[in-house]
């Protein structure tokens, strides 16, 4: 053994081969002895090699796709003997209604919310198993159901936070819901309160509870096409004042948070966009968090473009917006839980601009009636020229008829 380099021998006999190569290939049988002999060898074992399975085609990282829809992702691997391919969901059992063709791809015929996840893609044979994972992302659904939800007890109050879940696509709101637990309540179904949630906050002071009285809290996300599932129940104890004979502390000092808004917002057309500038807040007494920018479309709702804009810049451009629409744009400043005011409003109208790509054609520029209208006024305006141009020709004709008899 010691000439083969990586081989070597335990206290109990076994062969140990660090890499296995064609040196390892053969028939081996183990004799064991002592000071008496030997009662003979072993029965004969035969090494083989084989080669354990690797992927010649891996998912991407993530897939976009709308709901409804068909999404096929690829996975195959090869190695001695064949692998096994295998899908499943990571955190449920099964495949939730998916399928996979004769070429080991995972297939969504349609795409539903359901499968929205992440996915594993596993290859297995005698010798190993390897796997790759991949999330799919499913668009146009409602909120999925936030996770996360924790409550910290606070005097006569309750300060609940969550992680968001995918937003189905479109922007997101939460709402934290809560009723109290009441041992003998007035009637057969307690009622919920609900509390909105500032834009881009992840958690949210409940204050004004009772105290030593169990409450319980969930989280609700709502995006355009309606709203998620609400979060697991959280059940929690705001905590009340201490009974205590030491003369309490004098109150300590409020501390007013200053947070102006963002100031001198101003827009640039480019040829990449439209180029967004601004000044920082005036005033602000905590540290800045950051920045997020709001749009409206042709007068439309307010909705949030980019909420993650780093407190140190004063710029952000704005590509690939519609041809011939009238936008409308403003920042909001954050400081921890803290937001500003809106900044300045500043208009921008895409109207004859090149570097836009256009949806729009003729036909959708109008309504069909005004078009209509539109179309047989011009015809209408046509046809009286050409009449007037040939009555005006007839005219002439006779005018110099006239004047020549009475020259004859």
């Amino acid at each position: 053994l010691s000439q083969l380099p990586g081989w070597s021998m335990r206290p109990d006999g076994s062969i140990i081969i660090a890499t296995g190569n064609d040196d390892a290939l053969g028939v081996y049988a183990c004799t064991p002895y002592n000071s008496y002999g030997t009662a003979g060898e072993s029965q004969p074992t035969r090494v083989l090699l084989k080669d354990p399975p690797a992927f010649t085609v891996r998912p991407k990282e993530e897939y976009f796709q709308e709901v409804g829809r068909e999404l096929v992702i690829p996975c195959a691997a090869h190695g001695d003997p064949p692998p096994t391919i295998t899908w499943t969901k990571v955190g449920s059992a099964g495949r939730s209604g998916a399928q996979v063709d004769g070429n080991s791809s995972l297939v969504f015929r349609p795409l539903v919310k359901e499968q929205h996840g992440v996915w594993e893609c596993a290859a297995t044979n005698q010798v190993a198993s390897v796997s790759t994972a991949t999330s799919v992302h499913v668009l146009g659904t409602s909120p999925h159901a936030v996770t996360n939800v924790s409550v910290l007890p606070l005097l006569l109050a309750a300060n609940i936070s969550w992680e968001p879940g995918f937003d189905g696509g479109y922007f997101q709101r939460f709402s934290v819901w809560y009723t109290p637990l009441v041992k003998h309540p007035p009637r057969a179904h307690h009622d919920w309160v609900s509390l909105s949630v500032p834009v881009g906050a992840q958690h949210l002071l409940v204050e004004n509870l009772q105290p030593d009285m169990s409450y319980q809290f969930s989280v609700l996300a709502q995006n355009k096409l309606g709203s998620g599932p609400f979060s697991q129940i959280v059940t929690s104890v705001p905590r009340g004042f201490p009974v205590t004979t030491v003369p309490p502390e004098p109150p300590a000092m409020t501390v007013r948070v200053f947070l102006s808004p963002p100031q001198a917002l101003t827009a640039n057309e480019t040829a990449r966009g439209v180029l967004l500038r601004w000044e920082p807040p005036a005033q602000f007494s905590v540290a800045l968090s950051g920045y997020a920018l709001e749009l409206r479309q042709d007068k439309g709702g307010w909705e949030v473009l980019d909420r993650s804009i780093p407190s140190t810049k004063t710029q952000v451009l704005v590509p690939g917006l519609i041809k011939d629409a009238f936008y409308e744009f403003r920042l909001v400043a954050f400081a921890g839980s803290y937001i500003s005011d809106p900044s300045n409003t500043v208009n921008v109208s895409t109207a004859g601009m090149e570097v836009y790509p256009s949806r729009t054609q003729l036909p959708e520029l109008l309504p069909q009636p005004v078009l209509a209208g539109v179309i047989g006024g011009i015809c209408f305006l046509s046809v009286a020229v050409i009449f007037s141009t040939m009555a005006a020709c007839i005219m002439n004709r006779r005018r110099a008829a006239r004047v020549q008899k009475r020259r004859q």
